[in-house]
C-alpha cells in the first residue's frame, strides 16, 4: 500500500534539490504533490515567495478551492551564506533570515488553517548547522536554529488540536547539489573544500536530497502518527564525534 495515499502535500521550495525529491517521493508513495516555488522555477504548480505573506495566503486559498484540504506542509526553501560574524552584511544576513526562518514561520502559520480541519504533518527543513555552530555560518546558523525552536512551539500548539497537526525538524548535513556547491565556490577552494567536507563525515560522502526526502516522506505518513516536536538529524555520523 502506498504510504502517502491520497495525501496532500504543499512543498515550499520545490525548484530545490530537497524540495522537488521530495515532491518525486511524495508521487511515487500516492500522494498528491503540490510544488511551490519562485515564479519562472521549472516544474512548479504555484508560483510561491516564501518571504511574501501574501503568496502563501493566495497559494493555501488555491489549495484549498481545489482539494478542500491540506494534509502535510514540507518546508524545504533555503539558502545559505558562507561568512563569519564579522564579515556578514546585514542585508544579506536579512535575507537568509527572511527565507529560512520567515519563511518557515509564514508556512506554518498559515497552512495550519487547512491542516487542522483533518490533522496533518509539517516537515520543517533545518540543518545540522541548526544544531551545532560554524564560525563562518553567523546567518545560515541563526536561521536554521531559529527554525528547530520554531518546529517545536509550533508542534506543542499542533498538540492541542483534534485530531493533532504535528510538526517536525530534519537536520541533513553537506548534500550533492546546488546549494553545498555554492557554498564551496565561496570558500575560493571548491575541489580542497569538498574533499574536507567528505573526509569530516564518518559514512565518508555528501549526502543525497533523495535520502533526505525518505526521511521526510515517513514523518508525513502515518507511520510517524506518535511523533511531534522532534529533530531528525541525517548526518552521515557527522554529530556523533
Amino acid at each position: 500500500m502506498a504510504r502517502l495515499s491520497d495525501k496532500i502535500v504543499l512543498i515550499a521550495g520545490a525548484g530545490g534539490a530537497i524540495g522537488r525529491a521530495v515532491a518525486l517521493a511524495v508521487a511515487r508513495e500516492g500522494g498528491v504533490a503540490i510544488s511551490t516555488d519562485l515564479a519562472g522555477r521549472p516544474g512548479i504548480d504555484h508560483a510561491l515567495d516564501v518571504t511574501a505573506e501574501g503568496d502563501w495566503q493566495r497559494a493555501l486559498s488555491e489549495i484549498e478551492r481545489a482539494h478542500g484540504r491540506l494534509d502535510g506542509l514540507v518546508n524545504a526553501a533555503g539558502i545559505a551564506l558562507l561568512a563569519n560574524i564579522e564579515d556578514t552584511d546585514y542585508q544579506a544576513w536579512r535575507r537568509v533570515l527572511a527565507i529560512n526562518l520567515d519563511g518557515t514561520f509564514l508556512g506554518c502559520k498559515y497552512a495550519l488553517g487547512l491542516l487542522k480541519r483533518g490533522g496533518g504533518s509539517i516537515v520543517n527543513l533545518s540543518s545540522i548547522s541548526g544544531i551545532v555552530g560554524g564560525h563562518n555560518l553567523a546567518a545560515y546558523n541563526a536561521s536554521k536554529g531559529g527554525v528547530r525552536l520554531l518546529t517545536k512551539s509550533v508542534a506543542l500548539h499542533g498538540a492541542r488540536f483534534k485530531p493533532p497537526v504535528r510538526c517536525n525538524s530534519v537536520h541533513p548535513a553537506f548534500l550533492e547539489g546546488p546549494m553545498v556547491e555554492d557554498i564551496l565556490q565561496q570558500t575560493g577552494r571548491p575541489e580542497l573544500a569538498r574533499g574536507q567536507l567528505s573526509r569530516d563525515i564518518p559514512l565518508g560522502r555528501l549526502g543525497e536530497a533523495a535520502e533526505v526526502a525518505e526521511l521526510c516522506v515517513y514523518l508525513l505518513s502515518d507511520e510517524s502518527s506518535f511523533i511531534t516536536g522532534s529533530e531528525f538529524v541525517i548526518d552521515g555520523g557527522l554529530t556523533a564525534r
